[in-house]
């Protein structure tokens, strides 16, 4: 039987839930269990597709197509479980799934209200989710107090109480802020917090407090007091330079071990060596490579977690520190490119709508140009295929749908059907709902033997999209024979996957790639990613080759 484990927050959002979730989550699969996760989100959105990344950060995507909360990306880069579909839920399905149920006449004329019905479609997702693990850590979001979060705590509560005591267990993370003008950590927050989960009738097995430095002991058993819990599970969770170092903090405090005797569970003791030698890489890299991002969600860095996590990963792969650097592609625009010289590498990420697109042509043509390692991924890809076509395929006005309609030479375009990740035919035009309507989850195909992707690759590459526009088949041709390289195609519908510059010829470059898919989602800090790790490599080659040349 699936024993649960629920993480709830309190005070203010943003303190790392998903994190801790996710640490505690890898303590337990060291020692031996099989482990996985599930978010369960409070907003009323079906799931967070159609959201800003300004509203809700980055739009996470698993193998079977499902768009997702960021932090099932937390999940997959702390456990070896992979993220699907059952593993998200908001209350947008849940009422969408009770509805479509009450218009059946499921529920023999009754009234339908959120006790019971609601709650137990909410318990009916999770065991669903849960299905077939020893531990299933379930997160639920927002804050204590939030109504909207409201039946999914009194499901869980429910759950326990039908669960029964041994198999279910609480961890609530709590804000302990301290008052520089008092010179000291406030712990009423915690206080009040708890008081507010206990009038639900949820006691926490273990408390996380959050501040910015490590909490003394006497704040520890005040609190423990006055929220009825044993001092020993008053966890301190304090800032750290690496989110990697949080397991090791957790375990140290005991943590793994009050969730295991909860949960009457004795497993192997736990094994952090892997977090050990990731840690001790990251604090001490052999060289440095500084990556220019240009982008247009560059002020809220949350949109790109996984792209900059990536980064980070491949850098560990590399043994350098990679560095960061946001440059609003709007700038570009208006300043040019000349600041784009001082970085090793750059890199264009995805992103919807025509707001900024120039400044990335103009990027991927400085790097083009100037023989700078280049990565565009998804837009990142398009706009690479639309400054090529500009200025040397002869295509003097082309462009993309998505940014001009009327466009003379669409290079990149909205098709009218795709093949989803379960085999099913998608159709889509302008007038489609924006939610699910893109290529989503994963997809296989062949790669073009000889190349810079076969090289990285192999022969074949599998990975996840999430886009609407294409490149344009009518108009690849044209471009290829300018000296473009597409390095992969999909099986079913010959849609671009993959293009780069030849490394040889009059179009030599050294590294210059574009990719339609999202490699980041399958980035891990214990594996890398080998496209990642690639980039790295040529930007560290790039950096020693100016050195040299200097």
């Amino acid at each position: 039987m699936t024993k649960f484990v629920f993480v709830t927050g309190g005070v203010v959002s943003s303190l790392g839930k998903g994190i801790a979730a996710a640490s505690l989550a890898a303590i337990l699969e060291s020692r031996g269990l099989k482990v996985t996760m599930l978010k369960l989100d409070p907003y009323i959105n079906v799931d967070p597709g159609t959201m800003s990344p300004m509203q809700h950060g980055e739009v996470f995507v698993t193998d079977d197509g499902a768009e997702t909360d960021l932090d099932l990306g937390h999940y997959e880069r702390f456990i070896s479980t992979r993220m699907k579909k059952v593993n998200n839920f908001t209350t947008g399905q849940i009422y969408e799934s009770v509805i479509r149920k009450e218009r059946r006449g499921e529920y023999l004329g009754k009234t339908v209200q959120v006790i019971p019905h609601i709650t137990n479609e909410i318990q009916d997702y999770i065991r669903r989710g849960a299905e077939g693990y020893d531990v299933a850590l379930c997160e639920i979001g927002g804050t204590v107090g939030d109504i909207e979060s409201l039946p999914f705590l009194e499901a869980a509560r429910q759950l326990s109480l039908r669960a029964g005591r041994k198999n279910t267990a609480f961890v609530h993370l709590t804000l302990v802020p301290y008052i520089a003008s008092a010179g000291e950590l406030k712990t009423k927050p915690t206080q009040h917090s708890v008081q507010k989960l206990r009038e639900i009738g949820i006691l926490p097995n273990a408390l996380l407090c959050r501040a910015d430095r490590a909490i003394p002991e006497d704040e520890r058993a005040k609190i423990s007091l006055f929220s009825n819990i044993e001092e020993d599970a008053v966890i301190s969770v304090w800032d750290v330079d690496t989110i990697y170092k949080v397991p090791q903090m957790l375990h140290d405090q005991g943590l793994d071990k009050i969730i295991c005797d909860a949960l009457d569970l004795n497993p192997a003791p736990a094994d952090l060596s892997v977090w050990s030698k990731l840690i001790y890489t990251l604090e001490h890299p052999k060289s440095e490579v500084t990556i220019g991002m240009v982008g247009k969600y560059v002020e809220l860095t949350e949109s790109y977690k996984s792209l900059t996590e990536a980064l980070r990963h491949a850098g560990i792969h590399n043994e350098s520190k990679v560095n960061i650097e946001y440059i609003d592609s709007e700038e570009i625009e208006t300043t040019g490119c000349d600041g784009l010289a001082k970085y090793d590498a750059i890199l264009v990420p995805g992103g919807f709508g025509k707001r900024g697109v120039e400044g990335k042509i103009m990027a991927a043509q400085f790097a083009r140009e100037s023989k700078v390692p280049y990565l565009g991924i998804c837009l990142g890809m398009q706009v690479a295929l639309i400054e090529y076509a500009r200025h040397k395929a002869g295509l003097t006005s082309a462009n993309s749908t998505e940014f001009d309609l009327e466009t003379a030479q669409p290079v990149v375009a909205l098709i009218d059907q795709w093949q989803g990740a379960d085999g099913k035919v998608e159709k889509r035009d302008e007038n489609s709902d924006l939610g699910g309507t893109m290529r989503l989850g994963a997809q296989t195909c062949e790669i073009k033997p000889g190349t810079l992707a076969a090289e990285i690759y192999g022969a074949v590459v599998t990975e996840r999209h999430r886009h609407r526009y294409e490149a344009n088949n009518h108009y690849l041709p044209r471009v290829e024979a300018a000296g473009l390289v597409v390095a992969a195609r999909t099986p079913t519908e010959d849609l671009c996957e993959i293009m780069e510059l030849p490394r040889t010829g009059d179009n030599a470059h050294p590294w210059y790639m574009g990719v339609q898919y999202h490699p980041e989602f399958k980035s891990t800090p214990r594996d890398g990613h080998p496209l990642f790790t690639s980039f790295i490599k040529a930007a560290l080659a790039h950096k020693e080759a100016n050195a040299t040349a200097e």
